[in-house]
Formats: structure tokens, C-alpha cells, sequence
């Protein structure tokens, strides 16, 4: 087992970190235990999580972006109260980062924050969601429009969830790990090159997710150098977010994020002198990786989406880009013209 002990948070990975879990649920003596889960942990992890926890209330709610929402924060407070949870209670959240998001969200707010603790158990959200605080709900498709920023007590990452997981979901997290390694560890994208999704080793996964840790250990609010790890997400999540609105079935997080982090790539190399070369081979990445999105991707609208992103600043539509793999440069603007481009290159990549 790997510790890494913050300020205010505790994170532990290995495949015996539910042993250490049961320990804490045991010595900090909460009143009420609450596992909150979706249609598929319950079925595909809780039976891996319970033998390590008892006197537990288990929450559900159904799987999918479309249900990180008001609705359903509503819908667990309400069974929060009554289940007689007071301040004392703590939430586990087992999922992945739809249910950390909102399971999150829903603890911090109840009787103005209890504890929660983050069982991540996709890729995705052992490596990015389920660390550095941020918590939300989508409002009217518009992703996390509305949350805050509060780290669980614990997190516990057990790569065993893995072994759960369909094809689609280690290349959702995938995306993520890689944008770690564009933004910070040129090493980490040359060992991701030669490795195929469902080979994820426990290695790249913990250098991925010590990359995020710190990153937000310095920047935990988001005022600089947490933006760095917003590459890909301007274009992508406006790609997400219309995805989510139009196709029958919506692209994964990870599947828009890696449209977005090639279109950005493009823009790098006009407006921050990434090398073609780079661009090459960060396309080349994504597209060997990921399935052409077969979609419309109409410049007007997803632009309209970008001016509603929440990491906008006076204005301007703000995007994290690349001054070479490894290093990137946050608060970059550019005209419509530039995004219109970068979406037709992807398109006729």
C-alpha cells in the first residue's frame, strides 16, 4: 500500500487499501455510514467493498452523466434525513466520477458539510475525479455549473476495480492519464505510446495520479497552475455537452475530452509554437485510441457552449494550451476563426 498524506485529506493505493478503510470506519466512531452507489457498482463492486464494512445505509441512484443533478442531490438528502443523518454521519461515494462529483456535492452541503470518503472505481476517477475537491452537478446540460471545491477525508484507490471495467471505460480514463502527461511529464506520454489501454499498469496510474495531486496541493482553489489541467476541456466539454443533447448514445467524459485536447493541440502550435511534430504525434495518440466521433461537430453552437464555460474570464473564452508536451500555458484567448480550424482539422484527420 502507497500513502500520500495531505493537509486535509489522506490518500491510499494498492490492492489492500479496504483493510486500512475498515480500520479508520472503526476508530473514528461515526454515527451513521452511508454508501452511496449506481445501478452498476452495486452490482459490480459493492460485493468487493462489504465485507469490510457494517451498520452501513446503501444509497443508489442510476448510472450516467444525465443523472448528476439536482433531481437526484434532492433525492439523497431527502433519504439523508430520513436515515436521521447528523454532522457526524459520513458518505462513502464507490463509483465513478459522476457519483464522486455528486456524492461530493450532496455531503458538503448537508447540515453545511459532513465527511465523505472517495472509493474511485473507474480510471477516470482514480486518477482525476475523485482528487482536488471539485464537487458539482450539471444544470440544463451545462457540465458541473453548479458545486464547490472540498476534498473527501479519505480516498482509497484499489486498482482491483479495474478489473470491473468494459473496454470503453479504461479508454475514458485514458484520456485523462494522458493529459497529465501532456501537461506535466513527457516521459509519462513516450510510456503511455507503448502501451495499449488495457494495460494500464498500477505504475502509470500512480504517476498520473501524483501528477494531479501536485498540482492541486499548490494550486488547491484554481488560481493559476490548477488551470493546467483544464487542456482539452474548453472544446471537449462543449463537445460533451452537445453530445449529451443530441446522440442517442452521449460520448464518454474521456471520449470528448481527447477530440478536445487534439483540437487544442492544433491551436498550440499556432499560439503557442507547439511543433508540428508534437502534433503529430499527440493526434496520432488519440486517434489510434479512440473511435472517430461520427456526429456533427457545428462550430456556432459548440462556440455558444464555450461562452458558457465556467472557466471563462472577462469575457474571453479561456483555454489551457501547449508550449511543448510536458509544459503547458494557461490563460490563452483566440478568435473563433482559430476553434473553427481546429475542429475541421480533427474532422478530417
Amino acid at each position: 500500500m502507497k500513502e500520500i498524506i495531505q493537509k486535509d485529506f489522506e490518500i491510499y493505493f494498492g490492492s489492500d487499501v479496504l483493510e486500512k478503510l475498515a480500520e479508520i470506519l472503526i476508530n473514528k466512531e461515526y454515527s451513521k455510514i452511508f454508501v452511496l452507489v449506481d445501478n452498476h457498482t452495486k452490482i459490480h463492486c459493492w460485493p468487493i467493498l462489504s465485507p469490510y464494512i457494517v451498520n452501513y445505509e446503501l444509497l443508489e441512484i442510476e448510472s450516467g452523466e444525465s443523472n448528476k443533478n439536482l433531481q437526484n442531490a434532492e433525492l439523497i438528502w431527502t433519504k439523508l434525513q430520513q436515515h436521521q443523518a447528523d454532522k457526524n454521519a459520513v458518505i462513502i461515494n464507490l463509483g465513478g466520477g459522476v457519483l464522486t462529483d455528486l456524492g461530493g456535492f450532496i455531503a458538503a452541503t448537508y447540515k453545511r458539510g459532513i465527511d465523505f470518503i472517495n472509493i474511485p472505481t473507474t480510471l477516470l476517477g482514480m486518477v482525476d475525479a475523485s482528487i482536488g475537491g471539485k464537487l458539482g452537478i450539471d444544470l440544463h446540460s451545462f457540465k458541473n455549473a453548479v458545486g464547490l471545491i472540498k476534498n473527501p477525508k479519505y480516498i482509497f484507490i484499489d486498482p482491483t476495480f479495474l478489473k470491473t471495467l468494459p473496454a470503453i471505460e479504461m479508454r475514458n480514463g485514458l484520456a485523462e492519464v494522458c493529459k497529465h502527461a501532456l501537461i506535466d511529464d513527457k516521459s509519462l506520454f513516450e510510456q503511455l505510446q507503448q502501451t495499449h489501454e488495457s494495460e494500464v499498469l498500477d505504475s502509470l496510474l500512480f504517476q498520473s495520479l501524483k501528477i494531479k495531486v501536485k498540482i492541486v496541493k499548490k494550486d488547491p482553489f484554481e488560481k493559476d497552475l490548477r488551470k493546467t489541467l483544464n487542456f482539452g476541456h474548453t472544446i471537449g466539454h462543449a463537445i460533451e455537452t452537445h453530445s449529451l443533447k443530441n446522440d442517442p448514445i452521449p460520448l464518454k467524459h474521456g471520449e470528448a475530452i481527447a477530440i478536445g485536447m487534439i483540437c487544442e493541440a492544433y491551436m498550440s502550435v499556432v499560439i503557442q509554437g507547439l511543433s508540428t511534430d508534437e502534433l503529430k504525434k499527440i493526434s496520432t495518440y488519440f486517434i489510434s485510441r479512440f473511435p472517430k466521433y461520427k456526429g456533427k461537430l457545428p462550430p456556432s453552437s459548440l462556440i455558444e457552449y464555450m461562452k458558457n464555460d465556467k472557466k471563462n474570464e472577462e469575457g474571453f473564452i479561456n483555454f489551457t494550451l501547449l508550449k511543448k508536451i510536458g509544459k503547458a500555458k494557461i490563460n490563452c484567448h483566440c478568435h473563433d476563426e482559430l476553434i473553427i480550424k481546429a475542429l475541421d482539422y480533427y474532422q478530417h484527420l
